[in-house]
């Protein structure tokens, strides 16, 4: 049986179009099977046009087919030709593009004219002309053919009630659904799940990294060709059975990386399998490591100065600030381990990481992670930031980091009591001058684990990228937060 309809009358001939028809634009939920007055444009063979398409409606990766429409609600009006006749379809003027959509704060308006339900007679069986000469109604008034107020009033009130359902509807969805627009009108809720301080700010930063998704390695097309030993291309489509849209998924990394959620707690709330969220998190971890690693955060001292707060005047040659900081992990089972990563100074096993900050507060260097038994001395040496360090520059430590026989640069570091019964006076406001300065690595420090990832215990499961999430939690700082003085901003 045919899946196309046609409704003959004796006044109207009406061709319905396909009920599998729908939107494919993110956040419309248009379809031809409740929608007959919408129409449903298919992408254009033009390959620029298609791709200004594919730009428009933000789905840059998204595979095209014969089945893949756009509806009309999201054309101008000037761009929409509508038929001549009432059995033909609408059509698009030459070189449309869809510019209204839901994210430019485009809200569709109510159709005036009723959809093809309401509009299509009932065909009636034919009737003999005596039937039909027998059942004249012959009227004895003219204003008697006027249809009812009445009748109009309930239909356009009917018309409106409708449109209000499918809106409290679509806003019950969106509600129901647990993704980044959900969120998108509370800065407290940004906040608490991605540590951005509001929604605008965080799809700043998206606009910054959007552009170079396309170019993503999803760990499941790098796993299948390293089992055919092929090269993986980069700039290769995203499956068609991507479960998630890419702003959804790196939402998900932020919840996982902010709020520390659990793998199996995420699945339930997008509403994916457990498996997926795994896959999602590797990927966007190696992604935005790499990514944000592309940028060179080490500062020459010319860009340093240029942003040297007015505190520093008495240290003004100062490059970096050093400190290094522990996060507590499982105990593994192994006592060699064990040894290597217990920490005598929190009493646990722990992983521990030398980070730097410019003057300014922006961290310019994350070593590697290593175990809590290292020296903090022993992380500078094998990190590489003496090699970053010349002999014009200088570096601020806290008392325990006795680095001053390993670089070639001056060290600002607390002095010690050593065997005298009571310091000088020049010493003591040394030490204080250099501790109200050096407490601004130990605040942004701070700021990086308020991520609730590194804020309990680390699970040895997440061993294998461990590094490269603190790192990126390191980078993520320098975009999320501002100056820790305000006086600093300009």
């Amino acid at each position: 049986m045919s899946r196309r309809k046609i409704f003959k009358t004796e006044h109207l001939q009406r061709q319905v179009k396909n009920d599998s028809e729908h939107c494919c634009v993110p956040l419309c939920t248009a379809s031809a099977k409740f929608n007959g007055v919408l129409s449903f444009h298919g992408f254009p063979t033009e390959l620029e046009l298609r791709r200004q398409w594919l730009v428009k409606i933000r789905r840059d990766n998204f595979t095209i087919s014969s089945h893949s429409k756009v509806c009309s609600r999201h054309f101008a009006t000037d761009q929409l030709i509508e038929p001549k006749t009432l059995d033909g379809r609408r059509r698009l003027v030459k070189g449309a593009v869809p510019t209204l959509f839901e994210w430019n704060h485009f809200t569709a308006q109510t159709p005036a004219r009723a959809s093809v339900w309401e509009r299509r007679e009932r065909p009636t069986e034919p009737v003999s002309r005596e039937e039909q000469e027998e059942h004249i109604d012959v009227r004895d008034h003219d204003y008697c053919s006027t249809p009812e107020p009445a009748s109009l009033d309930m239909s356009s009130q009917a018309t409106e009630d409708n449109s209000k359902t499918v809106e409290d509807l679509q806003e019950l969805r969106v509600q129901r659904e647990f993704c980044l627009q959900r969120f998108a009108g509370s800065d407290d809720n940004i906040r608490f799940y991605t540590r951005f301080p509001s929604y605008n700010h965080l799809m700043a930063f998206w606009f910054l990294i959007e552009p170079s998704i396309y170019k993503m390695v999803r760990v499941t097309r790098a796993i299948s060709a390293a089992k055919r030993n092929e090269e993986v291309v980069t700039h290769a489509r995203p499956s068609t059975r991507q479960l998630l849209q890419p702003i959804d998924e790196f939402f998900l990394f932020l919840c996982f990386l902010s709020v520390g959620l659990k793998e199996r707690d995420l699945a339930n709330r997008f509403n994916v399998h457990q498996s997926t969220v795994s896959r999602i998190i590797a990927t966007w971890t190696s992604f935005l490591t790499t990514l944000l690693g592309s940028q060179c955060i080490w500062l020459t001292p010319a860009e340093v100065q240029a942003h040297l707060p007015e505190a520093f005047k008495d240290f003004p040659d100062t490059q970096v600030i050093l400190d290094c900081t522990e996060l507590r992990c499982q105990t593994p089972s192994s006592l060699l381990l064990q040894s290597e990563m217990y920490s005598t100074y929190k009493s646990h096993c722990t992983m521990k990481a030398l980070v730097g900050i410019a003057p300014h507060g922006a961290v310019t260097f994350v070593s590697s992670l290593f175990g809590g038994s290292v020296s903090d001395k022993e992380i500078f040496k094998q990190s590489g930031i003496a090699a970053l360090l010349t002999e014009n520059m200088a570096v601020m430590v806290d008392k325990g980091f006795l680095i001053s026989d390993c670089c070639k640069c001056k060290v600002y570091c607390p002095p010690f009591l050593s065997k005298q019964k009571q310091m000088p006076a020049y010493q003591v406001r040394e030490t204080q001058a250099i501790a109200r300065l050096r407490v601004h690595v130990e605040r942004v420090i701070r700021r990086i684990k308020e991520n609730k990832l590194f804020d309990g215990v680390i699970l040895l499961s997440h061993a294998y990228n461990i590094n490269q999430l603190f790192a990126v939690a390191c980078m993520l700082s320098n975009y999320q937060n501002k100056a820790l003085v305000k006086k600093w901003v300009k």
